[in-house]
């Protein structure tokens, strides 16, 4: 017990060098061209690396935790998954190139400690899908993640049952043969990647056994850990009834994206350290300046008016964000207007 609890402090403690070198005297609120500026000048590559490998000395930690007793063991299994979405989302920045200083470094590092070990395709790939492709069409019938979305089930006049299960989709036996077939699908012809895929599970079996292999690795990586990433997608925008504008990139997103617990520091710091971390909160802030840090993006979002849509929750009560893609979905279709009304 006390190796496992010395390895995540360790791990904490680790990562904060990273967040030490990046918050030091950060403006706590600032145009995105201030904030760029201090960025390039505290680039570079060793704090992320440390920021890596302090998230998996964190997962080992876990790992020790499985031999003692069942309820460590569920522990485990919800606190890998949230080291695996916060691995994600670190290397969700170094495709946008500011994770490290360099271009080769950004790539390596996400490769090394995030893609290969989860099974994620090749960075180049994500790079051209996120940022070529997402970023530039949000919400629009030509975005990825919004096609992602409609394969789930999220389609106009879903029912309340289809959408429910739609936003635990992830965990549901459909969503779990799709992560697994998307996982194939992604591995295949990669030897290297499969490779590395299955030292990590017989790393858990070396930590902690079966118990470490399944609690550990298996729920995390194909149950847990996609529905956590399935939630941040789903809060990123108001993905069926945005207000499309024109104007500056800020103006833009502010009506296609929404701001998640707004109103309550404590849940938003709750969802900050574990399904929205490393700035994913400030979603609405990374979309209208996506080469910001996530170190940077509470300042920028300061600075910049509210989004059309501050949800206080993400599914239950009236303001929430299920309730409003539930409402967007099951919309009266607009009527064209009778020649008597033209």
């Amino acid at each position: 017990m006390l190796a496992a609890l010395s390895l995540i402090t360790a791990g904490i403690l680790l990562r904060q060098a990273d967040r030490t070198h990046f918050a030091y005297r950060a403006p706590h609120t600032a145009p995105a061209t201030e904030l760029l500026a201090l960025q390039r000048t505290r680039a570079n590559n060793l704090t992320p690396a440390l920021l890596l490998t302090g998230q998996w000395i964190q997962i080992v930690g876990w790992w020790l935790l499985t031999a003692h007793g069942p309820a460590l063991a569920t522990a485990t299994a919800i606190g890998v998954a949230i080291q695996l979405r916060h691995l994600q989302e670190i290397s969700h920045h170094a495709i946008h190139g500011v994770l490290a200083h360099t271009r080769r470094a950004n790539h390596l590092l996400a490769e090394t400690f995030a893609h290969h070990p989860l099974g994620l395709v090749p960075v180049e790939l994500r790079h051209q899908r996120h940022v070529r492709d997402h970023h530039p069409a949000a919400t629009l019938t030509s975005d990825p993640n919004l096609t992602d979305l409609h394969q789930a089930g999220l389609r106009p006049g879903v029912t309340p049952t289809r959408f429910a299960l739609a936003l635990i989709r992830p965990i549901t036996p459909a969503g779990a043969a799709a992560t697994l077939a998307a996982l194939a699908h992604d591995l295949r012809g990669h030897r290297g990647r499969q490779a590395t895929l299955l030292a990590v599970p017989a790393a858990a079996y070396l930590a902690a056994g079966w118990t470490g292999v399944i609690a550990g690795w298996l729920v995390p990586r194909l149950l847990l850990y996609p529905l956590l990433a399935w939630w941040s997608l789903i809060v990123e925008h108001t993905w069926f009834d945005p207000e499309h504008r024109t104007g500056t990139q800020a103006h833009i997103e502010a009506g296609r994206c929404l701001r998640l617990y707004r109103q309550s520091r404590t849940l938003a710091a709750i969802a900050a350290a574990t399904w929205l971390p490393y700035g994913d909160l400030h979603h609405y802030a990374h979309s209208a300046h996506p080469g910001l840090r996530w170190n940077y993006l509470p300042a920028l979002e300061r600075h910049l008016p509210a989004p059309h849509f501050t949800p206080r929750g993400l599914a239950l009560g009236p303001s929430t964000v299920a309730t409003r893609h539930h409402q967007a979905l099951n919309a009266p279709a607009p009527t064209k207007p009778t020649l008597a009304e033209r």
